[in-house]
């Protein structure tokens, strides 16, 4: 999964490229006005009032520009001073150059102010110069410069103004590309949690199927084993069939591990109807374990190939069950695929009790339960200790048929 990420070199280039332009221009505007200060003021009998005010203008400006992250409100009232200063400047010389200064103001207002506060400080200024020049330059000469100062101030501003949005731009940038890899990082945790929860998921459907093929074969050869023993010291002449009962469970055991490598590794089962399935499994308990097992189908509607595994397996599950617990020789089995689909797998053998089944952990009820869970079926038990166990189960559980 790809990061994302912005380059933290050319936005500190950019940042330093505007600041710098930024201050160039306001030390050529100073510059600027020193230089004709000194050109204009150079024969005057005392220029150390105007070069103390210049002086002062400097710095007021540098040190709004050191405080003014720092502290609170610093800014206006430093920008305040320095207009107080431009004025006296204008108004004790008049000499209408000093307006100049109005433009660094105006560019100061701008980077620290909101955008419509700036404007109208450029406004404020604009006013400020006209009235200031109007007694000693005249009407015309008054404007010209106000005017000038105005364009000044709007050109530098609208730049200023345009660096602090693409800060701002670049700022929500880069917390969007630090939420978005926050995001990232969630997303490779929650996958790789999926991960693992696919792999709990294919460790438990790993036991499921040796519990429901292979352990009731072993079961099986475990009790022939036994039978074998006792015959041996009272009937020595029945140990060759049940040796050769366990011979056949034997080959049955593997021919079983060897289809469950091959469905586990192909993710398949050989193609064959939920029918032919059952009668197969019907046929295989008849000859292995002496359980006879009537199948009444009703109906033709398909199923889905997920269905037919899963109904497969809760039937031989159920079988299983049967054989180990009910203490019986016979079973019923009913599928009906007309309508909504349902199963029931019905004995009149033992019974239990659905409740401490369900609490003693039993994995055959379990895995039964999960299986018909994952295709959206619902299970239900009906037993009862000397009663016999009906299991169904049901696509649309009001729609299970019943005996």
């Amino acid at each position: 999964m790809a990061s994302i990420s912005l380059n933290p070199r050319k936005d500190l280039t950019n940042t330093w490229l505007r600041r710098w332009i930024y201050y160039l221009a306001t030390g050529f505007l100073f510059a600027a006005v020193i230089l004709r200060s000194v050109l204009v003021f150079q024969d005057s009998p005392d220029p150390g009032q105007i070069i103390l005010l210049l002086a002062a203008c400097l710095l007021v400006f540098i040190g709004n520009i050191l405080l003014a992250g720092r502290y609170t409100g610093i800014s206006v009232i430093l920008i305040c001073l320095e207009v107080i200063l431009v004025l006296v400047l204008l108004l004790t010389t008049r000499v209408d150059f000093f307006a100049i200064l109005f433009a660094i103001l105006s560019m100061q207002a701008m980077q620290q102010f909101p955008p419509r506060l700036g404007g109208a400080f450029i406004g404020m200024v604009a006013v400020l110069t006209f009235l200031t020049l109007l007694g000693s330059s005249g009407v015309f000469q008054a404007l010209a410069m106000a005017v000038g100062v105005s364009a000044i101030s709007v050109f530098a501003g609208a730049f200023l103004l345009a660096s602090r949005q693409a800060g701002a731009a670049r700022e929500k940038n880069l917390a969007l590309a630090g939420e978005l890899q926050e995001a990232n990082l969630r997303l490779q945790a929650f996958a790789q949690k999926q991960e693992q929860l696919a792999a709990a998921r294919e460790r438990q459907h790993l036991a499921r199927e040796l519990h429901d093929s292979i352990t009731q074969t072993i079961f099986s050869m475990n009790l022939t084993t036994q039978s074998a023993l006792l015959l041996l010291d009272r009937e020595s002449a029945g140990v060759a069939a049940q040796l050769e009962r366990l011979d056949q469970l034997a080959g049955s055991a593997l021919e079983e591990m060897q289809l469950l490598i091959s469905r586990l590794a192909l993710e398949e089962i050989p193609p064959r109807s939920l029918e032919a399935a059952l009668r197969q499994q019907i046929s295989d308990r008849l000859r292995l374990e002496n359980l006879s097992v009537d199948l009444q189908v009703e109906g033709d509607g398909p199923l889905e190939p997920a269905e037919e595994r899963a109904l497969f397996r809760i039937a031989q599950e159920a079988l299983n069950n049967i054989v180990k617990h009910a203490g019986v020789n016979r079973a019923l089995i009913l599928l009906n695929l007309a309508g909504s689909p349902w199963m029931e797998i019905e004995d009149h053998g033992a019974g239990f009790d659905p409740q401490q089944a369900r609490g003693g952990g039993r994995l055959g009820l379990a895995g039964m339960r999960e299986r018909a869970a994952e295709i959206g079926w619902t299970l239900r038990v009906e037993s009862a200790p000397g009663s016999g166990t009906r299991i169904q189960v049901a696509k649309d559980p009001g729609g299970v048929g019943s005996k």
